[in-house]
């Protein structure tokens, strides 16, 4: 995870992190992972360090969102705001998931409510079914504790930490 403690969090967040970090441990080939608030700020994610799997993929070949959550957290806004306009101007509902495989890697970005998203980035090798039965099984647990209040305090956390690594 990028927050190295979950201490002082409330129990919304502490279970968030530990949903995430279940997600990244317990999914074969998952490399990192995002959740990304509906105006595109990181919110949580993983650490692609402490994960086995992605530590070789590193050290074999370091490409992907080069190890950098707020990488993975713009594509993944990116690709949330056109999928989401696509499918505005098709009128054909709100966008559930959308998955994307490509050679060397596959990027997989989900709704989880009010515009938060959450993104995968998956090895070449993983099961996409198995990725996103996870994603669903995460989105479906922490789609309703998704407050304004929580989205807040993740993201005050992240800037908490990210003042504290920066001295």
């Amino acid at each position: 995870m990028t927050a190295p403690s979950t201490f002082g969090l409330s129990s919304e967040a502490r279970n968030l992190h530990w949903l995430l970090t279940n997600l990244v441990e317990e999914v074969p080939g998952i490399q990192s992972v995002a959740v990304v608030s509906s105006d595109g700020l990181l919110l949580l994610s993983s650490d692609p360090g402490r994960n086995a799997g992605a530590r070789e993929a590193l050290e074999v070949r370091p490409t992907g969102p080069r190890g950098s959550s707020a990488d993975l957290a713009t594509i993944v806004s990116g690709i949330g705001s056109l999928t989401i306009g696509a499918a505005r101007l098709m009128e054909s509902g709100p966008v559930k998931h959308t998955m994307v495989a490509m050679d060397e890697g596959s990027l997989f970005v989900m709704s989880i409510s009010d515009g938060s998203l959450l993104g995968v980035h998956g090895a070449a090798d993983c099961d996409m079914s198995v990725v996103a039965y996870h994603m669903a099984l995460f989105v479906g647990r922490a789609g309703h504790v998704m407050t304004p209040e929580l989205r807040s305090e993740l993201r005050q956390s992240l800037e908490a930490e990210s003042t504290g690594s920066a001295r």
